[in-house]
């Protein structure tokens, strides 16, 4: 699936736009996404909330199965917590394809801080192929 193609589903994910996630590149297997902590994604302990850091690389992680065109949903995934993120940080979640079979695929995502290069998330997801194209707008 083409760039453009991955824009338009952009443009119907009304949960990335709302929370402010931005989809940077997307490329076969591939996909980059960045947001910044807000101060309603934080939990008691004053750190980012890891539901919002898990949807962050599980977002990548949607658009670098998709790639290949066919809907693609996950069928399990993990996360690993590293380290804090705070309000007003900004964080890019970086999915990288490790191994397609089948409908089965396989997919690792890196969540940084680029001001200082600090790994905040380790995430793997498993996808599987469901078949059909997405919807058009």
């Amino acid at each position: 699936m083409d760039e453009t193609a991955m824009k338009e589903q952009y443009a119907r994910d009304e949960t990335c736009r709302a929370l402010g996630i931005a989809l940077d590149e997307v490329a076969l297997g591939r996909a980059v996404m960045r947001m910044t902590v807000g101060a309603a994604m934080v939990n008691q302990h004053g750190t980012a909330h890891g539901g919002y850091l898990f949807l962050l690389a599980d977002a990548a992680f949607s658009y670098a199965c998709n790639s290949h065109g066919p809907v693609t949903v996950a069928q399990a995934a993990q996360v690993v917590f590293l380290a804090p993120a705070a309000v007003g940080d900004e964080l890019v979640a970086e999915a990288v394809e490790r191994t397609r079979a089948g409908r089965n695929g396989v997919y690792d995502v890196t969540v940084r801080r680029p001001a200082d290069g600090t790994t905040v998330t380790e995430f793997r997801g498993q996808s599987i192929v469901i078949g059909g194209r997405p919807p058009v707008k």
